[in-house]
């Protein structure tokens, strides 16, 4: 295992999930008595420290082993959020974040710590997965990075793409993308079940 201490970890909460057609994060995972936002958190919390879960304002969570954080103003995009939580973990004394999104079921350790590898190897700024796209959602980030999303926020900016355009990025071919799978629509959650939901 990794040393967890540096690493903070992110969970992005507040999408407005325009095609499921309901916030994600108080999905059920089919077959468990546990929510996506719970089954995320609780692989990420094996990892990282401190832990942040980035809501929209007004959004209900399960209690939750995290500190939670509101946006601002909801539906401005995972840049601001993103921003926000690496100030605040940069604040808490992590060098590294890991900040993923919040429908990701088959999320693993292995992948975190995969990832945290190589951004000490690198010393890259953002590491990311690749399988045909990236993963920003799925990345390292060092949380020095919080003023350049600040001045992208300013700026206009509101996707992740921009960020990571605007830094030394390092990408990591993966040969297995199942924990990368994000769960978008009704569909996605059913098809869970053939991964032993």
């Amino acid at each position: 295992m990794l040393d967890a201490v540096s690493l903070a970890g992110v969970v992005l909460a507040g999408g407005e999930s325009r095609r499921m057609g309901r916030d994600k994060a108080s999905l059920a995972v089919p077959g468990g008595a546990t929510t996506m936002v719970e089954h995320v958190l609780g692989i990420v919390v094996q990892r990282c420290e401190p832990v942040f879960v980035m809501a929209a304002p007004g959004q209900p969570l399960p209690a939750l082993q995290a500190r939670i954080m509101r946006d601002e103003v909801r539906g401005l995009g995972p840049l601001p959020a993103t921003g926000r939580a690496l100030r605040v973990a940069a604040e808490a004394g992590a060098r590294l974040a890991f900040v993923c999104a919040v429908d990701m079921p088959l999320l693993s350790v292995e992948l975190i710590d995969h990832l945290v590898r190589r951004a000490r190897e690198t010393a890259a700024e953002v590491v990311l997965p690749w399988d045909g796209q990236d993963h920003y959602l799925s990345a390292v980030y060092r949380t020095d990075l919080a003023d350049r999303a600040d001045a992208l926020v300013a700026a206009g900016e509101r996707t992740m793409r921009a960020l990571v355009d605007a830094s030394d990025t390092q990408r990591i071919v993966m040969s297995d993308s199942r924990p990368l799978t994000n769960v978008n629509t009704a569909a996605d959650l059913r098809a869970l079940t053939q991964f032993g939901f």
